[in-house]
């Protein structure tokens, strides 16, 4: 994976922030069974669920189901992250596209059209790995993993996950 530091290319750096306005009231995420980590990585998934911003990209946090601390979601399933997710395979891959924000490495993934298109960005160089799919709709915003990656960095530590 390419980590090196440039301007979130595959993100449209639009400031418009009136697609917030789109967020459902009340609605839950649907995330699918939780991630099954170590303790340890569960217990750094926790801690960073506590610092997890309340907005993100101007979507409000809403619930996810089943409720864990290993998962999040704002805008109802319009931003989903799971914490503690085994290493992405296409982390090997060094013509994978990858971006620093806020001192977090991000693996950049555009999904496929047959998976609702968007994105999938997958924290590295942590001892937890972090996944948050957006859909194509959000992916504009390109503050949005600022707030994430500043709770990231300051709940899960640097490092090699090794699980």
């Amino acid at each position: 994976m390419s980590l090196h530091r440039r301007p979130l290319r595959v993100l449209a750096a639009s400031a418009v922030l009136a697609l917030a306005a789109c967020s459902p009231g009340g609605s839950v995420a649907r995330v699918g069974p939780p991630p099954t980590p170590p303790a340890a990585v569960a217990g750094l998934c926790a801690a960073l669920h506590k610092e997890l911003p309340e907005s993100v990209a101007g979507l409000a946090r809403t619930s996810t189901e089943p409720e864990s601390d290993l998962t999040a979601a704002w805008g109802g399933s319009a931003i989903v992250l799971r914490c503690g997710i085994p290493k992405p395979p296409e982390m090997a891959d060094p013509k994978q596209d990858g971006v620093h924000v806020n001192g977090v490495a991000w693996l950049l993934e555009e999904r496929d059209k047959a998976s609702g298109g968007g994105y999938r960005f997958t924290t590295g160089l942590r001892l937890a790995y972090t996944e948050v799919q957006v859909d194509k709709e959000h992916a504009t915003d390109a503050g949005m993993l600022v707030g994430l990656s500043e709770a990231i960095a300051a709940t899960v530590p640097e490092g090699i996950a090794s699980y």
